[in-house]
């Protein structure tokens, strides 16, 4: 039960009042939205060339860079914008 209540603490700011009184099918909601939101946005702001650079000390990077990718495709995140009118709408 630690491994639930300090990454709801720390990273969602509940207090252990607020962990207490909510049911454990919306903490175990909470958690797998936090576990969610922390593989779409673990490679922000690298490119697939920085991911074959670490990738050669640690080849576990590019298994976890492909997880990141898959879900962002699944959920319409991989779009690349080729031109201003895209940014802007």
């Amino acid at each position: 039960m630690v491994n639930l209540y300090i990454p709801l603490m720390k990273d969602l700011n509940l207090s252990w009042k607020e962990i207490k009184n909510t049911p454990r099918t919306e903490l175990a909601g909470l958690m797998n939205g936090l576990s969610n939101y922390n593989i779409l946005h673990s490679f922000d702001g690298y490119s697939s060339e920085d991911i074959n650079d670490l990738a050669k000390n640690k080849p576990e990077i590019r298994t976890d860079y492909g997880k990141s990718m898959a879900m962002k495709a699944k959920y319409g995140m991989r779009k690349k914008h080729t031109d201003f009118k895209d940014l802007i709408g």
